[in-house]
């Protein structure tokens, strides 16, 4: 299964018992589907005060929206995919929908109105390689949350959430609610990243990412007509940040395997990847910092995060202190085993479900 920053492998069905499991994932995954639809920002101004008459944002919504008698809106879940993803894509298969979106689970779609952005420079939302290339405005992450809840209370008629979560990208897109709209939902679930700037290690790879693009000899500032071979190079980085080692060394105990498994991830990622959008949404995160609006965030928190990922290694201990700091916030950090799947962990809730559950249960409306 294809996720962002890495890949993880399927788990074998063999007994009947998980046959039955299978085929009710399934039947939740059918039923959830949902409805696609597009929704255009008129004359948006980003933060670096660039313009556009019009910006679109892609989204996909399972369930129908209900509001009390105040007319607040009581079960819209917004979820927030991870850089590169869509929320099609990341959202929808049997690992997260079979999970989470099926009868009686966490995320029951008869109960809850699930929406699916594919968020700026993604998917089929504007991005750099619909024609603008180069010139397309460099959006960061307050632009991309500001579009989201456009999306929401202009596209959606939703005036308030019960959940806001998020994986990798879309972790740190959750915690920037937290603080941008502290009054906007009951709670929230970032999973697998920090509540700080983007530096070290992190920080490194993402400028290799985008210097192995914008050196390629032919990149011609943005003004490209084929492909790079510098794409290549940033796909092998983008695969390390995803890197499980339990994992990768079951998938590739030998050298053959082990260089076969590495150059088809990276032709693949290689076809399909646009060198600018590549570049707009690692260059996003630059002024990404929730350290600093703490005390301007009212909502429950659950934080996410398993020991083996590499973006965000617990060692580092930036996660725990920040959350300490707040109030009916909790920590969570899912240690390592043949479960977690690195900074992939982030798109198994069969893995971190239970507290999930447990959060969502007990949360209480704002």
């Amino acid at each position: 299964m294809r996720t962002h920053f890495g890949t993880f492998a399927r788990h074998p069905t063999k007994s009947p018992m998980r046959t039955i499991v299978l085929l009710a994932c399934l039947a939740a995954t059918a039923s959830a589907q949902g409805r696609q639809g597009d929704y255009v920002a008129k004359n948006f101004r980003f933060t670096t005060g660039e313009t556009l008459p019009e910006i679109k944002i892609h989204y996909t919504t399972v369930g129908t929206p209900r509001q009390d008698a105040r007319g607040v809106t009581r079960n819209a879940v917004m979820i927030l995919h991870g850089t590169g993803g869509t929320g099609r894509g990341t959202f929808l298969g049997r690992g997260w929908a079979g999970e989470l979106y099926g009868p009686g689970q966490a995320l029951d779609t008869t109960k809850f109105f699930i929406v699916l952005p594919d968020n700026l420079g993604h998917g089929e939302s504007s991005k750099p390689s619909d024609g603008l290339k180069a010139k397309f405005p460099k959006y960061t992450y307050d632009d991309m949350v500001k579009l989201q809840y456009q999306l929401l209370t202009e596209g959606l008629g939703v005036n308030h959430m019960r959940l806001v979560m998020g994986t990798s990208m879309g972790c740190m897109h959750s915690w920037a609610w937290l603080y941008t709209y502290p009054d906007f939902m009951d709670g929230s679930v970032p999973l697998a990243c920090a509540p700080t700037p983007i530096v070290g290690r992190n920080r490194m790879i993402r400028t290799a990412i985008m210097d192995a693009l914008r050196n390629d000899p032919h990149y011609a500032n943005g003004d490209y007509t084929g492909p790079l071979e510098g794409m290549k190079a940033a796909q092998g980085f983008l695969w390390v940040m995803g890197a499980a080692p339990l994992n990768n060394h079951r998938q590739a105990p030998t050298r053959p395997v082990a260089d076969s498994m590495m150059r088809a991830t990276v032709a693949r990622g290689t076809a399909s990847t646009d060198p600018n959008n590549m570049i707009w949404y690692f260059d996003a995160s630059r002024d990404y910092d929730p350290s600093k609006f703490l005390d301007q965030i009212k909502a429950p928190l659950l934080h996410i995060n398993s020991a083996d990922d590499f973006v965000n290694p617990p060692e580092l201990g930036n996660v725990a202190p920040y959350v300490a700091k707040l109030k009916h916030a909790k920590f969570v950090l899912i240690p390592i085993s043949e479960q977690t799947r690195g900074h992939g962990t982030h798109s198994l809730p069969a893995v971190w479900g239970n507290h999930f559950r447990e959060f969502l249960n007990g949360l209480p409306e704002r």
